[in-house]
């Protein structure tokens, strides 16, 4: 008996089934089969199932003599089904690596319950991507397993088959099918959920919902089929008549249902013309029979409701069309609005731009307003400390405001006090641009600290690389450079790179990065705390995950299997996965053993949290480095990351520890115990000499002094490598032999 029986089935989806498909078999979970029915599709979806079956004993091929849609086909899928639990997947979608890993994962902690409910993210075809609003609904917190009483709130999610996996069992003990017809989700879903005696919910995106350009959901078609609507919530209350211990949910499933009614009806498209009227007329004969006390929808709610319960279609669409007509002359209203309001901030602006400088102002921003971070947080930290006459704001959008310190201003772009600020602040500061519009006054002070030592290439040297520069204006951003006065450096090669990247006239600051300075200054009561807040287990190695952007990539998903690389290394160790900004929100969800730090606000407190690093491409290595603890490269796709973005040096050859060119080698490094080898410690100490020269601890302290208070002599001197004392890793380095290897094993020079 599998664990999982998969049923994908497929009608002409011929340009689809095979990502689905191979979304399935790929899976680092393996213990499934995959039931594909072939729906009688008239294009090539048949051959390709039998083409995939032929390959893989784990694929069961049915064929339906003739077409019977959705519903019917799941049902021939369920009676050859022998797993212990059920999944469904329609063919244009796919499941997301790792999935059936964390599903059978978090079905063992919560004691095999009837229905796992999870998450699923919409893709679109210009590679954008967004997970379920409601995820929240699916917190893992509190009781491991639960009815739907304890969670009324899952009633909220979209009512699909495809999010949950169900129990065999459970599913024939309650007999549930799929009804012929359109909306056949509908007596499934609800049923499955009202009955279940053990639910549980899974925060994790295991599902690519796939939205078609055109043509790719049925239930968007123009259709007289759309009023099986009707017959299927008679199943719903038919269920409920026949268990009156669930007589309670019936106000619940009747606003359930006629919202469902209301929205269909006021969805162009949807009904044929000329159906309307006899629309309303079933729905009210349906609203009079289901009817049931104690029925509280919202305020404009009611409305809705009573002129669907009474028919009233004309007037329904008198007020669903004046509410068009309201809205988009709100919209139009705004619009003048913003107009007046711009023209009103530049004239402030110019304004502004007369006035003198104030010369105890400093405004700060990093990652384009993405809140209080990297090198010019550690600066305006230190210049509260050393400047204390020098008033600090930062720009930041108001979703990142929570990451400002209380002693320095906010400003939220686009505002009056922000274009105020940067007309008359002295000192600006960031690791980015500021606004393009913005002018540099002869008075004032730009310093750049950048936000990494580069490995990709960079400015103007993209111009030979149009793949990673797209429509990236360089006058613009030649014209943004020479804003600069000072330009902030952390090692030779930086220094290098800056001045023929961003050629202009300004100062380079040779002082190291001041947001590793807390590595220096942190204690090991600081790690210990952030370990805890970060939910590591005492007694566990911590590896901190920090993949970078891919150019070549519209999606960024993660190019490793971290379900499965977690479920290799064991309970001892935890993976603390931190995406790129650029990245898809929900890029890795959750898994056992892995934890999402992505929206955390400080990578420099990850780190510290951690106990070893795995990156790829990233500048976090060089910034690891100081650290002194162990960095295994994860290197795939190096080929084309090279050939799309370009680097400016091949970081293989001269790397900060063990490397690994596949998933399984990676593996293969921490399990022998080779990221933590005396070979590993030997290149880390080498890349540390060559590009943490100056990362002692005193960084942001030099670059006050010079900036700031303008002192020219007596800087920090710099501590060399061999002398400082970083904090220590709080987690215990697990005690794995390290495995012998012949001479002319890859991994024997290439951990390397």
């Amino acid at each position: 008996m599998p664990r999982f029986s998969v049923i994908v089935p497929a009608f002409k989806v011929q340009a689809y089934l095979h990502e689905c498909l191979d979304s399935v078999l790929t899976q680092s979970f393996d213990d499934f089969e995959l039931i594909a029915v072939d729906d009688g599709s008239p294009d090539a979806c048949g051959a390709i199932i039998d083409e995939v079956a032929a390959r893989d004993p784990r694929v069961r091929a049915v064929h339906l003599p003739r077409n019977v849609g959705l519903g019917q086909a799941r049902n021939a899928g369920l009676a050859r089904a022998a797993g212990e639990y059920i999944v469904f997947l329609d063919s244009d979608d796919t499941l997301v690596p790792g999935a059936l890993q964390a599903i059978a994962d978090r079905l063992k902690h919560t004691d095999e319950p009837d229905v796992l409910v999870y998450d699923y993210a919409r893709t679109y075809w210009t590679g954008e991507s967004r997970r379920n609003k409601c995820a929240a609904l699916l917190t893992e917190q509190g009781p491991a397993t639960f009815r739907l009483a304890d969670r009324p709130g899952l009633l909220k999610l979209l009512m699909v088959v495809w999010n949950k996996a169900y129990k065999r069992e459970f599913v024939e003990r309650e007999g549930l099918a799929f009804p012929p017809g359109y909306y056949e989700d509908t007596p499934w879903t609800y049923p499955a959920l009202l009955a279940a005696s053990t639910i549980a919910a899974l925060d994790r995106v295991c599902v690519h919902y796939r939205q078609r350009r055109q043509g790719g959901n049925i239930l968007a078609t123009t259709s007289r089929k759309h009023f099986d609507i009707f017959d299927q919530y008679d199943r719903v209350f038919a269920f409920l008549d026949a268990r009156p211990e669930l007589a309670r949910w019936r106000p619940v499933l009747f606003c359930r249902m006629v919202d469902h009614f209301s929205t269909l009806a006021t969805t162009r498209g949807r009904l044929p013309r000329g159906s309307r009227a006899e629309f309303f007329r079933r729905a009210r004969a349906h609203c009079a029979r289901h009817h049931a006390p104690g029925v509280r929808p919202s305020l404009r709610g009611r409305l809705r409701h009573v002129l669907m319960r009474h028919g009233c279609h004309r007037t329904y669409r008198l007020l669903w069309t004046t509410d068009l007509l309201f809205a988009r002359a709100r919209g139009a209203a705004g619009a003048g609005r913003r107009v007046l309001r711009t023209a009103a901030v530049r004239l402030h602006y110019r304004i502004q731009l007369r006035l003198p400088v104030r010369r105890d102002l400093a405004v700060f921003s990093a990652y384009w307003n993405r809140g209080y971070a990297c090198n010019p947080a550690a600066i305006e930290a230190k210049v509260r400390e050393l400047a204390p006459h020098i008033r600090t704001a930062w720009i930041a959008d108001q979703a990142h405001r929570h990451t400002l310190p209380a002693q320095t201003r906010w400003l939220r772009p686009g505002s009056f006090a922000h274009w105020s600020a940067l007309a008359r602040a002295k000192y600006l500061v960031n690791n980015v641009n500021f606004d393009r519009r913005m002018v540099k006054r002869p008075a004032q002070v730009m310093l750049q600290t950048h936000h990494g030592t580069p490995l990709k290439t960079m400015g103007i040297d993209l111009q030979e690389r149009p793949a990673a520069a797209r429509d990236m204006d360089f006058e613009q951003l030649l014209a943004n450079a020479d804003k600069w006065d000072y330009s902030l450096s952390a090692n030779r090669h930086s220094t290098l790179v800056w001045e023929r990247a961003y050629p202009s006239v300004c100062t380079v600051l040779e002082y190291g990065h001041p947001r590793n300075d807390v590595f220096h200054h942190a204690k090991p009561a600081d790690v210990a705390r952030l370990r805890a807040s970060l939910g590591v287990p005492e007694g566990t190695t911590a590896i901190l995950y920090a993949p970078t952007h891919r150019d070549y990539r519209r999606a960024q998903h993660p190019s490793l299997d971290l379900a499965r690389f977690a479920a290799a290394l064991g309970d001892r160790f935890v993976v603390l996965a931190r995406a790129h900004y650029f990245a898809d929100a929900g890029a890795f969800g959750a898994a056992h053993r892995v934890v999402d730090v992505s929206a955390h606000p400080s990578v420099e407190s990850l780190a510290l949290a951690s106990d070893a690093l795995v990156t790829d491409y990233s500048s976090l290595m060089f910034d690891y480095a100081g650290l002194d603890r162990p960095i295994v490269l994860h290197t795939s796709d190096w080929e084309a990351y090279q050939a799309a973005r370009g680097t400016y040096f091949d970081v293989r050859t001269c790397p900060p520890g063990a490397v690994a060119g596949t998933e399984d080698e990676l593996i293969d490094i921490f399990t022998t115990g080779h990221w933590r080898s005396s070979r590993s410690a030997q290149l880390r100490a080498a890349f540390r000499e060559r590009f943490c020269p100056y990362d002692d601890g005193h960084a942001a302290e030099r670059v006050v002094r010079r900036v700031f208070l303008d002192e020219t002599g007596g800087l920090p001197a710099f501590v060399p490598p061999a002398e400082r004392t970083p904090v220590p890793a709080a987690g215990p380095a697990p005690q794995l032999p390290i495995a012998r290897r012949p001479v002319d094993d890859p991994l024997s020079v290439r951990p390397l």
